[in-house]
């Protein structure tokens, strides 16, 4: 194949990179500004998609945000790939402060009083998956079903979480898609100019090889 690595990745490998990329978070973040800009679509229709992807991103659908992202972003007609590339906005860089931020927001809103810091809402959901899969196994087993650790899961993160993502969420995907409309039409823009340009030099070139073709045959 074309395209096929020549050295293939490791598990091992691919797990780092996505915590990690290879060239750091700002270069993932250029490729994706790239991407974005060169998106053959209207920029109300790119920065709706981007509106998608950055808002889906403050919720703690953990898995599905791509899922999510495209969904949203056909619902309010935008771009359906940008959707997909603003979902960059949710890495593991970024979610450690928009899942305290939300939670925190969350447990205002809904009136909870629990000492909150990002280790316990990690732990909190490392508890309700290993609880989770403990409960799927106990299908083929005689072990009972526990659900304790994801009840207060449930009532104490997720829900808060849910709901507390909401408001933080529209307000910094407002941001990106104000900031995404200019950006887009300047970068449109000067693609368009470039491309007349390149024409411009085409034209000229063949007629000047049209009219060294004429003296030659003089």
């Amino acid at each position: 194949m074309v395209f096929k690595r020549r050295n293939p990745r490791t598990w091992r490998q691919i797990a780092q990179e996505s915590v990690w990329p290879r060239g750091g978070w700002s270069r993932a973040a250029q490729y994706v500004k790239h991407r974005l800009t060169r998106l053959p679509d209207e920029p109300h229709r790119i920065a709706r998609g981007v509106f998608a992807g950055v808002f889906i991103s403050f919720t703690p659908f953990f898995g599905f945000h791509l899922i999510g992202g495209a969904l949203l972003g056909w619902i309010l007609r935008g771009n359906i790939l940008a959707a997909l590339l603003a979902t960059f906005v949710g890495n593991p860089v970024t979610m450690p402060v928009i899942a305290l931020v939300s939670v925190e927001i969350g447990h205002w809103m809904l009136g909870i009083d629990v000492p909150l810091n990002i280790v316990n809402i990690f732990k909190a959901f490392s508890d309700a998956g290993t609880e989770l899969w403990a409960n799927f196994l106990a299908i083929f087993s005689d072990e009972p079903a526990r659900w304790s650790n994801l009840g207060r899961f449930f009532e104490t993160i997720y829900l808060p979480y849910l709901v507390g993502g909401i408001l933080p969420g529209l307000a910094v995907s407002y941001g990106f898609y104000h900031l995404t409309i200019p950006v887009i039409r300047a970068y449109q823009k000067l693609r368009a100019m470039r491309v007349q340009a390149r024409r411009a030099r085409e034209r000229r070139r063949a007629g000047a090889e049209a009219d060294d073709a004429g003296a030659g045959s003089q």
